[in-house]
């Protein structure tokens, strides 16, 4: 299926070009992070129960987590012009039975999905607090995106308890700097840390992500610090194994 593109928009190609994605420079695109996470999510039960995606923006998780998961996906996204992108992709990848994107804040959603009902939960929320203003971005997209002016770790981790069964999965990505807030933060609505994976831009370098997976209702003990991810060799090429996830080829 074809659909238009508007303005500045791009179509990027990923897994094997298998996968196309409606870009632009004027909203947020999906990164590097967006990548990881959606690969580090391994939703039990083979993905059968309904997954959602908080703060979806143009649908790059769960266009890229389609593929490893026989449910259905929700996307949530509080942004119109992102919500749209994110329908028009989905189209574009014949994913419309596999994938609906909702266009609400998160504190609207249970409308929609009724509370207890999720196996998945997974989000890249903004990084910053909404009082940072040494990373802030003039442009509304950008700053939606990447500070907590719209949604902050007490509310994705609220929205995530409040969608999840008891022994649903929580799956994030975030930023190391905040790690003691993050957990506190998910621990406040009893979801517990369960594997933790640190992200690092090249060997020799501090940590940039931290990716975390929780579970509601789980128990305190048992939690793992996995091997660490690390991204780029030392001329900055992606190295083999990320190359390997954004080709699709670590499913084979």
């Amino acid at each position: 299926m074809e659909v238009e593109l508007f303005g500045d928009e791009r179509l990027d190609m990923l897994y094997r070009d298998e996968v196309r994605i409606i870009q632009s420079k004027e909203v947020f695109s999906f990164s590097i992070d967006a990548v990881l996470l959606a690969n580090f999510a391994n939703p039990h039960n083979g993905g059968k129960g309904t997954i959602v995606d908080l703060g979806t923006g143009n649908g790059a998780i769960p266009l890229f987590m389609a593929h490893k998961v026989t449910g259905h996906i929700i996307g949530i996204e509080i942004q119109p012009r992102l919500a749209d992108m994110a329908r028009r992709s989905i189209a574009l990848n014949d994913l419309d039975d596999k994938i609906t994107v909702i266009n609400k804040d998160m504190k609207d959603i249970f409308t929609d999905i009724f509370p207890g009902s999720v196996e998945t939960v997974v989000s890249n929320p903004p990084y910053f607090a909404a009082t940072v203003q040494s990373h802030k971005n003039p442009n509304e997209h950008y700053a939606i995106a990447r500070h907590e002016i719209k949604a902050d770790l007490k509310l994705v981790s609220y929205t995530a308890k409040k969608l999840l069964k008891s022994g649903g999965h929580f799956y994030m990505v975030h930023r190391p700097d905040r790690l003691f807030e993050i957990l506190d933060a998910l621990r406040a609505e009893n979801l517990i840390p369960k594997r933790i994976q640190f992200v690092y831009p090249k060997v020799g370098k501090e940590a940039n992500m931290v990716l975390i997976e929780s579970i509601k209702n789980g128990r305190l003990t048992g939690a793992q610090i996995l091997p660490p991810v690390i991204v780029h060799n030392a001329d900055g090429t992606y190295r083999d194994e990320v190359w390997a996830i954004y080709e699709g080829r670590n499913h084979d």
